[in-house]
């Protein structure tokens, strides 16, 4: 079945030709697509978990250092917590 343009005259089915011999059909093509991708719907994203280091400490880090907030938590996990230990591996001590 033709699809109808709004101007009520049908779509034509559009096949290319392709140098390696492989042609397409769009109707064809448009129904592949909306069977993988658009008939599903989109995974939500896993919600952020809260941190276990205090906000003040991570504002402090990515204010001073001018790093990402998520660069500021590893820092922090990595120095076990200590504001003072995540300063120094920042600036290289």
């Amino acid at each position: 079945m033709a699809n109808v343009r709004s101007n009520g005259r049908p779509e034509p089915e559009v096949i290319a030709q392709f140098l390696d011999g492989q042609s397409y059909s769009k109707g064809k093509l448009e129904e592949a697509f909306r069977t993988l991708r658009l008939d599903k719907p989109y995974a939500k994203p896993p919600k952020a978990q809260p941190s276990p280091f205090k906000a003040e400490d991570i504002d402090l880090l990515v204010r001073e250092f001018e790093i990402t907030r998520a660069d500021a938590e590893k820092t922090l996990a990595d120095a076990d917590g200590k504001v003072v230990e995540a300063a120094q591996r920042l600036v290289g001590l």
